[in-house]
């Protein structure tokens, strides 16, 4: 069995382009269903079709049981039935028998967000005379004003943005590329931030492609980006949760509150498919109940 998920690994990486938080997540979970199933044999000789459904059944309903979360549950759901896919693809099982398993409920979690107050009050914290603060308030003003993914403002290259436009390239999940906007808010952190990069590095060698950088001039790491948000955020919000995922989820809700189309919205966050979007219709409605119950005489 771990040949076989070794190659399916492979193939992730090779053919599927998958990004590397995926490979290592999928890589775990079958890592530990080959682990819980040698302990159930009492043997590392695991074939593959002996494997049937209600052995997985049984699988997945022991970490329900341990109390881990639905969702991750859920993931590993999917990464079993994704290797079997590819065996069967490959010819080597006649059949898929995690296909028939129904799917797994999950309670859906709205998204953590900041106010504008607490958005406006977190831009005014960086110290802008420094690379370092100019670099921050950049990071910020970007993340809030086009709705990135952590890792894809990492990845972001200079030739990614063009200022007239005003319109980033960005390299979401799958190294799917889109187009989103730029405000000019951010732009103009931006420009402020390269004039000290410019002088920071004046007899420095840098990464001169990748937009933000560390204190050694190389590509600035996911880590430190959020260790940068958690700390503007932790300073300015209340909200429970104060990861870069905050500044996305609120990108998302302001433009939902201000009128703006779920479906235009859903382009701008990269997401395939509508029903991921429509969290935040809920959580705007929800608003909307909040507003109603104290304001309406007779709610």
């Amino acid at each position: 069995m771990r040949e076989a998920i070794a190659r399916f690994i492979t193939h992730l990486k090779s053919e599927k382009n998958a990004s590397p938080h995926t490979i290592t997540a999928y890589w775990k979970d079958l890592d530990q269903f080959h682990s819980w199933l040698t302990e159930l044999a009492e043997s590392d000789d695991i074939s593959m079709e002996g494997i049937d459904r209600n052995t997985i059944r049984f699988y997945l309903g022991t970490l329900a049981e341990s109390g881990l979360a639905m969702r991750s549950v859920s993931r590993k759901r999917a990464a079993i039935r994704s290797l079997f896919s590819f065996l069967v693809r490959q010819g080597e099982l006649e059949s898929n028998p995690a296909a028939s398993l129904p799917p797994i409920k999950i309670g859906k979690r709205l998204p953590g967000t900041a106010t504008a107050k607490e958005l406006s009050a977190m831009f005014a914290l960086p110290d802008t005379s420094t690379f370092a603060g100019s670099r921050d308030l950049a990071i910020l003003e970007v993340f809030y004003s086009s709705g990135l993914r952590l890792s894809e403002l990492v990845g972001m290259n200079r030739d990614s943005i063009d200022s007239k436009k005003r319109t980033l390239k960005v390299v979401g999940k799958r190294r799917k590329e889109r187009l989103v906007p730029v405000g000019r808010k951010a732009l103009n952190a931006l420009t402020a931030y390269y004039n000290h990069v410019a002088l920071a590095f004046k007899e420095k060698q840098f990464d001169t492609s990748a937009v933000f950088l560390n204190a050694q001039g190389e590509r600035i790491s996911t880590r430190s980006v959020y260790t940068i948000v958690h700390k503007y955020l932790s300073e300015s919000s209340a909200a429970s949760r104060r990861s870069p995922h905050v500044l996305r989820h609120s990108f998302a809700t302001h433009l939902l509150d201000n009128g703006a189309d779920l479906e235009a919205i859903r382009e701008m966050l990269g997401h395939e498919n509508l029903s991921t979007t429509q969290i935040y219709a809920h959580v705007s409605t929800e608003r909307l109940k909040n507003v109603y119950t104290q304001a309406h005489p007779r709610a």
